[in-house]
């Protein structure tokens, strides 16, 4: 930095560590700039700017992950000389990030909304999420060792210059290691160099003469297990800009003598902590607060007097209290009616990219004018404040709003809303799917729809559609399933029917409601519409059973993405995004040995490579080595999800499978749930909950249907009991933990009467997101 020049502003407090008797400053500016040489390359691109507020300070930064950078806590705080602890979760000012334009006048890199922070205690650190990922700047190396006394090291930032205090390019300086005193590591700037208001944050590299012959890192999860040996020969990032006495920088008087020192914080010991929160899963955060809330409906909770209107009750973590949503709250359209089931469906994602967790709900069963149980969606927004704090939902209806739906009607049993799937694709773009499974198409009645929303992007999908495969015809009920990821979707037509053949391929007959699912892509085709990558029915090639009447695959549908990194020969990686899709068919008869068992059911695993769609694994309970075994009427696969647990690749993905008609001895239809590994035949590493077990609590009860609402997330499964115990339903979050890990740690119940949840309620437990 002629270089990273002094860190001082008009908020700038003094720090009690100093060098000298003279004060350092912590780098925070009114304006965003950077001190040094002006960088004339994209060696240093994943250094950021930083504004917070409305141009009130600026501050540097460092991208570690396509959705994360590492800057100061100094930055997000009235008076860094008070303190540096900074609220995790939304940050109280708006904040922008500038990634890889190391000329600020030009349009490469990317400009990003910080929507979250993730502070370290008692250090001027904290990480900083960001809405969308940065997709074309390599993030930075980081450091695992902490640099020395004599070590060169290089700032960068966008603080002031030597005659700017608003530079239009990156700036770096060089800078000597005088000493490391626990978190800190103090420097000299070498010809001139200091840092200055605005660098703080940005990032501080060990330069190669002092940088450990570099040795295979691991970078990310493969297929099959270990991580791919891929050297990373960049300098490593060891710490952040903190404080300095910014001698030399714009618009600073420094007292004759003043050294041009500077204290940057270490980084280099917290790379467990750094990447244990980047790839912890994602949770749900109405609040934005950074803990975990939940959202759990009850479709047939009496709402003012009228049965069955529905509600979803919301429990905010670290126990900031509960709400009710329900249909006769002004932000939320419509009315509580008898039989409108506000609730039977749900989903969360970040619709407007605030960093706070929105809630879809569907009310499948409301009678609007256009006939009875014609159904519609909504959008309820988070905030700081939580859910419904004042701003209207977004009302999802045939022929409202725009798009689609503005030139679709609304007709008696559309059941809009039955079936929700939302999230964001791998650009980071938020998207909604909303099935329609009762909607005509053309003169076939109960086809099925499914509506795709995502930005500017409106458009109805059904079998009739351009680029699809199949045709719309009666009962397929297209919709009655959905599931979607970063990568594909998958829409289950459980009443679809299908040709029989025999082994020559000659049509012998027609099964009826044997199911067929639909996978596409988010990238759209020159019709509009989402691109097809496969439609896969039991007749598919490589597929082991067959088309067969009353079958309903795809009549639970979930997906998962994970990544596998490949080395090439001349060391550069190249990252392949593929998909998981479980295709539930609780309607498969399976047959051992001369017994046949009606309805045992099945799960079929769909693997999309490069978008490349085959048949993976089929799994139920008629091998030996599962446990279980199949019964008449079980109905395995019923409900299905795919949780992505965290660790490398494939093989943390873990299958949970919804078996609500298991009767266990002599309890009939006492549900249970089963657990396999992705990998693997299905009888090496499959796991048994039942109430009772892993720490659920409760004794195998005729007609509670364990396994009838199920939903998991990278740390618990959700183990929805709408059928009792308790009168009125209940959740669990068990520990993934309790099931894989032989260990069983504390169970989280939810239950209407407990925790700030009134005493009420039908079917609470339904769903939960």
């Amino acid at each position: 930095m002629r270089a990273v020049r002094k860190a001082r502003s008009t908020a700038a407090a003094v720090v009690a560590a100093a060098l000298v008797a003279t004060p350092l400053t912590l780098l925070v500016s009114p304006a965003q700039a950077v001190v040094g040489t002006a960088q004339a390359d994209d060696s240093y691109a994943y250094t950021a700017q930083l504004t917070v507020g409305d141009y009130q300070h600026g501050c540097s930064g460092v991208l570690v992950d396509e959705y994360w950078l590492l800057t100061a806590a100094s930055c997000f705080v009235d008076d860094p000389a008070a303190s540096l602890t900074v609220p995790a979760g939304k940050p109280a000012q708006k904040t922008v990030a500038t990634i890889g334009r190391t000329d600020l006048t030009s349009t490469s890199g990317a400009v990003r909304d910080v929507v979250e922070l993730v502070p370290y205690p008692g250090r001027d650190v904290v990480l900083a999420r960001l809405a969308r990922p940065v997709l074309d700047v390599t993030p930075a190396k980081l450091g695992t060792t902490a640099p020395a006394a004599g070590d060169q090291l290089l700032a960068a930032g966008y603080g002031r210059s030597t005659d700017e205090v608003s530079p239009t390019k990156l700036h770096t300086g060089a800078f000597t290691v005088d000493a490391v005193n626990g978190s800190d590591v103090q420097v000299t700037g070498q010809d001139n160099a200091s840092v200055c208001s605005g660098d703080a944050g940005g990032p501080v590299v060990l330069m190669p003469s002092s940088t450990p012959t570099p040795t295979p890192t691991a970078t990310g999860p493969v297929i099959g297990g270990g991580p791919l040996p891929i050297t990373d020969d960049r300098p490593p990032v060891v710490a952040l800009n903190s404080r300095s006495y910014q001698v030399g920088c714009y618009a600073v008087d420094s007292p004759e003598g003043t050294p041009n020192s500077a204290v940057a914080t270490r980084v280099d010991d917290l790379t467990s902590w750094i990447y244990q929160k980047i790839d912890a899963p994602r949770i749900t955060d109405f609040n934005c607060d950074g803990i975990a809330d939940i959202a759990i409906a009850d479709p047939e909770a009496t709402v003012n007097g009228f049965a069955k209107a529905g509600l979803v009750r919301v429990v905010y973590g670290g126990g900031k209290g509960t709400v009710e949503l329900n249909q006769d709250l002004s932000t939320i359209a419509g009315s509580a009616e008898a039989g409108d089931e506000f609730g039977e469906a749900i989903a969360v994602f970040d619709h407007n990219e605030d960093g706070c967790s929105d809630l879809v709900v569907g009310t499948p069963y409301d009678d609007l004018p256009g006939g009875a149980d014609a159904g519609f969606a909504d959008i309820i927004y988070g905030s700081p404040s939580g859910l419904t704090n004042g701003q209207a939902s977004l009302h999802l209806e045939q022929g409202s709003g725009s798009g689609a739906l503005l030139g679709m009607a609304s007709k008696a049993g559309d059941q809009m809303g039955a079936t929700l799937a939302a999230g964001q694709t791998s650009s980071g773009e938020p998207y909604l799917l909303v099935g329609i499974p009762g909607k005509d198409v053309g003169a076939a009645t109960d086809a099925g729809s499914v509506v795709y929303l995502r930005g500017s992007v409106s458009v109805a999908i059904s079998q009739d559609s351009s680029g699809l495969d199949d045709t719309a015809e009666t009962g397929d009920h297209f919709g009655s399933a959905i599931a979607a990821s970063e990568a594909v979707i998958a829409i289950g037509a459980p009443g679809e029917d299908l040709p029989v053949t025999d082994a020559l391929g000659k049509v012998t007959g027609t099964a009826t409601d044997t199911g067929a699912v639909t996978v596409l892509s988010h990238d759209l085709n020159s019709g509009g519409i989402p691109t097809q990558l496969g439609f896969v029915s039991q007749d598919s090639k490589s597929f082991t059973s067959e088309n067969e009447t009353g079958d309903q695959f795809g009549a639970s549908l979930s997906t998962a993405t994970y990544y596998q990194y490949l080395a090439l020969p001349n060391g550069v990686k190249t990252q392949l995004s593929n998909a998981v899709i479980a295709v539930g068919v609780p309607g498969e008869d399976t047959t051992v040995g001369s017994t046949s068992y009606a309805d045992a059911g099945r799960v079929v695993l769909i693997n999309d490579r490069l978008n490349a769609i085959s048949l993976g694994e089929s799994i139920d309970q008629s091998p030996a080595d599962v446990s279980g075994g199949p019964e008449a009427g079980d109905r395995f696969g019923a409900q299905v999800t795919l949780a992505d647990l965290p660790g490398d690749g494939i093989n943390n993905l873990e299958l949970a499978v919804g078996i609500p008609g298991e009767a266990l001895g002599s309890v009939a239809q006492a549900g249970a749930v089963q657990i396999f590994n992705t990998q693997g035949n299905p009888g090496d590493a499959d796991y048994w909950l039942q109430e009772g077990s892993v720490g659920v609590p409760g004794t195998p009860t005729a007609s509670h249907k364990v396994g009838s609402s199920i939903y998991g997330t990278g740390n618990a499964l959700y183990l929805g009991m709408p059928y009792g115990p308790n009168t009125h339903g209940s959740l669990y979050a068990v520990p993934w933990s309790n099931i894989t890990g032989g260990t069983v740690a504390a169970v989280t119940t939810y239950a209407p009467g407990a925790g700030g949840l009134p005493a009420a309620g039908v079917r609470f437990g339904w769903a939960a997101r």
